[in-house]
């Protein structure tokens, strides 16, 4: 369906403060997730360590933060088919990008184990309210059910546990660090490659 050149001239051209106040909202809305977000990124680039680091560092951090305020939305809309471009689905899949960077990114700075707690529980709770299969429009009708909250927050006990386990002075520690790394990866890329097949 076309619109004919009358009612665009009768429309006339959009006013820029309309895009102006259309972008202010696109960024404000969903406030929980994208603070949590936000949190979760900015926890996982170590602050305490960030403020003593060159100015180019702290610039990233800023970065990192202002690309999880725009990421940390969660995507609640039923499956379809998208175009399969890395692009196009990373930007679909970004609740699953954020996290599973900031995980890498705390792997890296190598917070201390007050932060490191910080990190799991701020992960846990952006997991809980993303989760498009208990908080979105295809969530089962009815009261939000406890028990994926429970079964997440017993996963990162489970997690941060074996973090904690001492083997890193151990001639096998990078074994287990390398099988972890693979299976995160291996489980980041399925997310972004997998994708509903049509009915029939």
């Amino acid at each position: 369906m076309t619109t004919s050149p009358a009612r665009i001239a009768r429309l006339g051209p959009r006013p820029a403060g309309s895009r102006a106040a259309l972008l202010i909202a696109r960024l404000t809305s969903r406030l929980p997730d994208r603070l949590l977000g936000t949190a979760l990124a900015v926890a996982a680039c170590n602050p305490p360590a960030a403020l003593h680091a060159p100015l180019s560092v702290r610039m990233l951090v800023l970065l990192a933060a202002a690309a999880a305020w725009w990421a940390a939305p969660m995507v609640d809309a039923r499956p379809a088919s998208t175009p399969m471009r890395w692009r196009t689905v990373a930007a679909r899949r970004r609740t699953t990008v954020l996290p599973a960077t900031a995980i890498a990114v705390a792997a890296a700075t190598g917070p201390p184990l007050w932060l490191f707690a910080c990190i799991a529980a701020l992960l846990l709770a952006y997991l809980v309210i993303t989760d498009a299969w208990t908080a979105g429009v295809t969530a089962p009708p009815g009261p939000p059910q406890a028990t994926p909250a429970l079964a997440a927050a017993a996963a990162t006990a489970v997690v941060l546990l074996a973090a904690q386990a001492p083997v890193a002075s151990t001639s096998w520690a990078r074994l287990p660090a390398s099988l972890a790394i693979a299976a995160t990866m291996v489980c980041l890329v399925l997310a972004l490659r997998t994708r509903r097949s049509p009915p029939g």
